[in-house]
Protein backbone atom coordinates (compact mmCIF):
# COMPACT_ATOMS: atom_id res chain seq x y z
CA UNK A 1 0.00 0.00 0.00
CA UNK A 2 1.60 3.73 -1.17
CA UNK A 3 0.88 6.27 1.57
CA UNK A 4 1.85 9.59 0.61
CA UNK A 5 1.64 13.14 3.08
CA UNK A 6 1.93 16.29 0.87
CA UNK A 7 2.94 18.53 3.09
CA UNK A 8 3.31 22.52 3.07
CA UNK A 9 1.46 25.41 3.82
CA UNK A 10 -1.66 27.36 2.86
CA UNK A 11 -1.19 27.53 -0.61
CA UNK A 12 1.91 25.31 -1.56
CA UNK A 13 -0.22 23.11 -4.55
CA UNK A 14 -1.25 20.34 -1.76
CA UNK A 15 -4.82 20.13 -3.48
CA UNK A 16 -3.66 20.40 -6.89
CA UNK A 17 -0.55 18.25 -7.03
CA UNK A 18 -2.77 15.50 -4.97
CA UNK A 19 -5.26 15.43 -7.80
CA UNK A 20 -2.53 14.61 -10.14
CA UNK A 21 -1.58 11.71 -7.99
CA UNK A 22 -4.30 10.39 -7.55
CA UNK A 23 -5.00 10.27 -11.13
CA UNK A 24 -1.44 8.62 -11.52
CA UNK A 25 -1.77 6.17 -8.71
CA UNK A 26 -5.38 5.51 -8.17
CA UNK A 27 -5.18 6.63 -4.72
CA UNK A 28 -7.32 8.23 -2.16
CA UNK A 29 -7.41 11.85 -1.18
CA UNK A 30 -7.83 12.36 2.60
CA UNK A 31 -8.10 16.05 2.66
CA UNK A 32 -9.05 17.37 6.44
CA UNK A 33 -9.75 20.78 4.69
CA UNK A 34 -12.31 18.90 1.97
CA UNK A 35 -13.57 16.74 5.16
CA UNK A 36 -13.78 19.62 7.28
CA UNK A 37 -15.67 21.95 4.91
CA UNK A 38 -18.55 18.78 3.80
CA UNK A 39 -19.29 18.60 7.40
CA UNK A 40 -19.48 22.87 7.48
CA UNK A 41 -21.91 22.45 4.11
CA UNK A 42 -23.53 19.53 5.38
CA UNK A 43 -24.54 21.59 9.04
CA UNK A 44 -23.59 18.64 11.21
CA UNK A 45 -23.71 19.07 15.00
CA UNK A 46 -19.36 18.81 14.21
CA UNK A 47 -19.86 20.59 11.06
CA UNK A 48 -20.86 23.78 12.82
CA UNK A 49 -18.18 23.38 15.85
CA UNK A 50 -15.41 22.81 13.25
CA UNK A 51 -17.01 26.41 11.48
CA UNK A 52 -16.59 28.24 14.91
CA UNK A 53 -12.99 26.87 15.15
CA UNK A 54 -11.75 28.11 11.50
CA UNK A 55 -13.89 30.82 11.44
CA UNK A 56 -11.90 32.09 14.42
CA UNK A 57 -8.45 31.26 12.53
CA UNK A 58 -7.78 28.17 14.92
CA UNK A 59 -7.14 24.54 13.97
CA UNK A 60 -9.09 22.08 14.68
CA UNK A 61 -8.33 19.34 18.03
CA UNK A 62 -6.46 16.70 17.45
CA UNK A 63 -9.23 14.56 18.61
CA UNK A 64 -11.54 15.78 16.09
CA UNK A 65 -9.21 15.52 13.18
CA UNK A 66 -8.15 12.54 14.19
CA UNK A 67 -11.58 10.82 14.30
CA UNK A 68 -12.93 12.01 10.97
CA UNK A 69 -9.39 11.01 9.28
CA UNK A 70 -9.87 7.09 10.46
CA UNK A 71 -13.66 7.69 9.40
CA UNK A 72 -12.59 8.18 6.10
CA UNK A 73 -9.61 5.57 5.68
CA UNK A 74 -11.86 3.10 7.02
CA UNK A 75 -14.63 3.80 4.40
CA UNK A 76 -12.12 2.87 1.77
CA UNK A 77 -10.97 -0.96 2.87
CA UNK A 78 -9.68 -1.89 -0.86
CA UNK A 79 -7.94 1.57 -1.70
CA UNK A 80 -4.22 0.95 -3.09
CA UNK A 81 -3.33 3.87 -0.75
CA UNK A 82 -3.86 7.27 0.48
CA UNK A 83 -2.19 10.64 0.25
CA UNK A 84 -3.29 13.13 3.46
CA UNK A 85 -3.57 16.22 2.72
CA UNK A 86 -3.23 18.73 5.62
CA UNK A 87 -2.50 16.24 7.91
CA UNK A 88 -0.41 15.55 10.16
CA UNK A 89 -0.31 19.94 11.65
CA UNK A 90 1.51 18.06 15.04
CA UNK A 91 3.57 15.70 16.01
CA UNK A 92 1.41 14.18 18.01
CA UNK A 93 -1.12 14.15 14.84
CA UNK A 94 1.94 12.53 13.18
CA UNK A 95 2.22 9.76 15.88
CA UNK A 96 -1.64 9.02 16.46
CA UNK A 97 -1.29 8.69 12.46
CA UNK A 98 1.14 6.47 12.79
CA UNK A 99 -0.22 3.99 15.37
CA UNK A 100 -3.23 4.14 13.66
CA UNK A 101 -2.09 2.82 10.34
CA UNK A 102 0.64 0.49 12.03
CA UNK A 103 -2.97 -0.86 13.81
CA UNK A 104 -4.55 -1.48 10.25
CA UNK A 105 -1.07 -3.18 8.98
CA UNK A 106 0.77 -0.54 6.99
CA UNK A 107 2.32 3.03 6.88
CA UNK A 108 3.60 6.57 5.46
CA UNK A 109 5.56 5.45 2.72
CA UNK A 110 6.71 9.31 1.55
CA UNK A 111 6.41 12.83 3.07
CA UNK A 112 6.91 15.00 0.28
CA UNK A 113 6.79 19.09 1.49
CA UNK A 114 6.25 21.30 -1.44
CA UNK A 115 8.84 24.68 -0.36
CA UNK A 116 7.35 27.49 -1.47
CA UNK A 117 8.00 31.34 0.12
CA UNK A 118 5.45 33.43 1.96
CA UNK A 119 5.09 36.25 -1.66
CA UNK A 120 4.64 33.38 -3.42
CA UNK A 121 2.06 31.90 -1.41
CA UNK A 122 -0.08 35.17 -0.70
CA UNK A 123 -0.20 35.62 -4.44
CA UNK A 124 -2.01 31.88 -4.68
CA UNK A 125 -4.25 32.06 -2.13
CA UNK A 126 -5.07 35.60 -3.55
CA UNK A 127 -5.80 34.12 -7.12
CA UNK A 128 -7.68 31.06 -5.31
CA UNK A 129 -9.79 33.30 -3.12
CA UNK A 130 -10.86 35.10 -6.58
CA UNK A 131 -11.43 31.72 -8.29
CA UNK A 132 -13.30 29.67 -5.67
CA UNK A 133 -14.36 32.39 -3.05
CA UNK A 134 -13.17 29.91 -0.15
CA UNK A 135 -13.92 31.26 3.03
CA UNK A 136 -10.59 30.76 4.72
CA UNK A 137 -8.70 32.39 2.14
CA UNK A 138 -9.84 35.61 4.15
CA UNK A 139 -6.41 37.68 4.58
CA UNK A 140 -6.48 38.16 8.22
CA UNK A 141 -6.88 33.97 8.56
CA UNK A 142 -4.73 33.85 5.53
CA UNK A 143 -1.92 35.74 7.93
CA UNK A 144 -2.79 33.35 10.66
CA UNK A 145 -2.71 29.99 8.70
CA UNK A 146 0.41 30.64 7.38
CA UNK A 147 2.09 31.64 10.89
CA UNK A 148 0.69 28.83 12.22
CA UNK A 149 2.38 26.45 8.86
CA UNK A 150 6.02 28.15 9.92
CA UNK A 151 6.08 28.23 13.78
CA UNK A 152 3.91 25.32 14.36
CA UNK A 153 3.39 23.03 11.51
CA UNK A 154 6.60 22.46 9.94
CA UNK A 155 8.14 20.81 13.00
CA UNK A 156 6.76 17.70 11.81
CA UNK A 157 9.04 17.55 9.09
CA UNK A 158 11.94 16.55 11.64
CA UNK A 159 9.70 13.69 13.34
CA UNK A 160 9.62 11.98 9.25
CA UNK A 161 13.30 12.95 8.30
CA UNK A 162 14.48 10.89 11.63
CA UNK A 163 12.08 8.12 9.83
CA UNK A 164 13.91 8.59 6.64
CA UNK A 165 10.83 9.35 5.01
CA UNK A 166 11.07 12.98 3.82
CA UNK A 167 11.68 14.63 0.61
CA UNK A 168 11.52 17.91 -0.62
CA UNK A 169 10.34 19.78 -3.55
CA UNK A 170 10.56 22.91 -5.18
CA UNK A 171 6.96 24.40 -5.35
CA UNK A 172 7.73 26.88 -7.58
CA UNK A 173 7.39 26.78 -11.56
CA UNK A 174 5.28 24.46 -13.48
CA UNK A 175 2.63 22.62 -12.56
CA UNK A 176 3.88 20.00 -14.49
CA UNK A 177 7.37 19.92 -13.88
CA UNK A 178 6.62 20.02 -9.69
CA UNK A 179 4.23 16.64 -10.47
CA UNK A 180 7.09 15.11 -12.53
CA UNK A 181 9.72 15.86 -9.47
CA UNK A 182 6.59 14.14 -7.07
CA UNK A 183 6.74 11.14 -9.29
CA UNK A 184 10.36 10.73 -9.33
CA UNK A 185 10.16 10.04 -5.65
CA UNK A 186 6.98 8.18 -5.38
CA UNK A 187 8.14 5.57 -8.37
CA UNK A 188 11.45 4.80 -5.99
CA UNK A 189 9.24 3.69 -3.30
Amino acid sequence: MLNLVIFGPPGAGKGTQSAKLIEKYQLVHVSTGDIFRAHIKGQTPLGQQVSQIIAEGNLVPDSITIAMLEEEVKKNPDAKGFIFDGFPRTVAQAESLDAFLEGINTSISVVIALDVNEDELKARIAKRKEISGRADDDADKLVKRIDEYFTKTIHVLPYYEAQGKLSKVNGIGDIDSIFKSLTDIIDNY
